[in-house]
């Protein structure tokens, strides 16, 4: 709850199976079972469920994804622990039309359902269906360039409907064996139907570097932009978001993995009168883990992770500080 503080242990137990059928599909589903020791949360139970396909013909690749997830963990949108569902479905279709030239197409749809009752908030579900279109172009063996566009279509529960069209570029770069990185931006432009709201027109992009200098070494830098529905009625939340990291293998059979982020939330109106306006929001973080593997099948490690929220609201500012052990088996 806003301005409420907890201390708890949290127990996690994560039973999960994985199963092929040829090469052509898989399924994956995990339970999260989790336990916690403060009575200001309730114990509970998540699933996560992705079902997965894909073949090709002729100078076609095809593909498809459906994945189904429930969880009950807090929210910073809602200062709370709040239930929420999500089911995913993706269908792609890749064409080689000629050696340097190829046609990305997809489909996507994506329906969120959350717990609507939190006090003090009016909360938005929605569905959306979307499209989108790369047509890619080999520049030389280590260079990929791309242009690409797409459309959404967004049905809210509690704000305006939204359509949004995006055009985008991209460059593929393997520098060298050692680096490679993956670059695009461009525009999103949102239409807020029926609300009186004006346009929104935002940058979007996305980065993501990777650099490994030796074999037991690996550097990350991952970066993004986008924009999406609000968990509030009449808002919508522009998310920047950038983090670098450090994988290292230590001893042979030890590994190290470090990373740190820093994030912006930044709502808009999607009504020309929204029902309520909310602060934009900083976050910060930082995590430290050390594992190894043992017994062929098992895995261990422990880790550290402190996470900082600002608001500049007292109620909605907190940091959450994290200690703990992870033990796994795969079978």
């Amino acid at each position: 709850m806003p301005g409420r503080k907890a201390k708890s242990v949290i127990n996690e137990l994560a039973p999960g199976f994985l199963a092929q059928w040829g090469s052509h599909w898989a399924l994956d589903y995990t339970p999260t079972l989790r336990f916690y020791s403060s009575s200001a949360f309730r114990n509970t139970v998540d699933h996560s469920v992705t079902l997965s396909g894909g073949t090709t013909y002729e100078d076609w690749t095809l593909g498809f994804s459906q994945s189904y997830m429930s969880s009950s963990e807090p929210l910073i949108e809602t200062s709370r622990q709040t239930d929420q569902q999500t089911l995913s479905t993706r269908l792609s279709a890749d064409y080689q039309i000629n050696s340097k030239t190829s046609l990305e197409l997809g489909l996507g749809q994506n329906l969120r359902l959350i717990e609507r009752s939190s006090k003090g908030a009016a909360l938005n579900n929605f569905n959306s269906w979307s499209a989108s279109s790369w047509l890619n172009y080999k520049v030389s063996p280590g260079i990929k360039a791309a242009v690409g566009a797409g459309f959404e279509y967004i049905d809210c529960t509690s704000s305006s409907d939204i359509t949004s069209e995006q055009i985008q570029g991209r460059i593929t770069w393997a520098v060298s064996k050692k680096l490679e990185f993956v670059a695009s931006g461009g525009v999103n432009n949102m239409q807020f139907l029926s609300s009186g709201a004006s346009d929104l027109a935002s940058p979007i992009f996305s980065l993501s570097v990777q650099y490994a200098p030796y074999e037991t070494t690996t550097f990350f830098i991952t970066a993004y932009q986008a924009v999406q529905p609000s968990y509030y009625q009449d808002q919508v939340t522009e998310n920047t978001f950038v983090s670098a990291g450090l994988h290292q293998r230590l001893l042979g059979k030890l590994y190290l993995d470090l990373s740190g982020g820093y994030g912006n939330s930044a709502y808009h109106a999607s009504a020309a009168t929204p029902v309520a306006s909310h602060r934009d929001y900083d976050t910060t973080s930082f995590s430290a883990s050390l594992s190894t593997p043992f017994l062929k099948r098992g895995f261990a490690a422990v880790f550290y992770s402190v996470n900082r929220n600002a608001s500049g609201a007292a109620d909605y500012d907190y940091t959450t500080t994290s200690v703990g052990l992870q033990l796994s088996c795969r079978y």
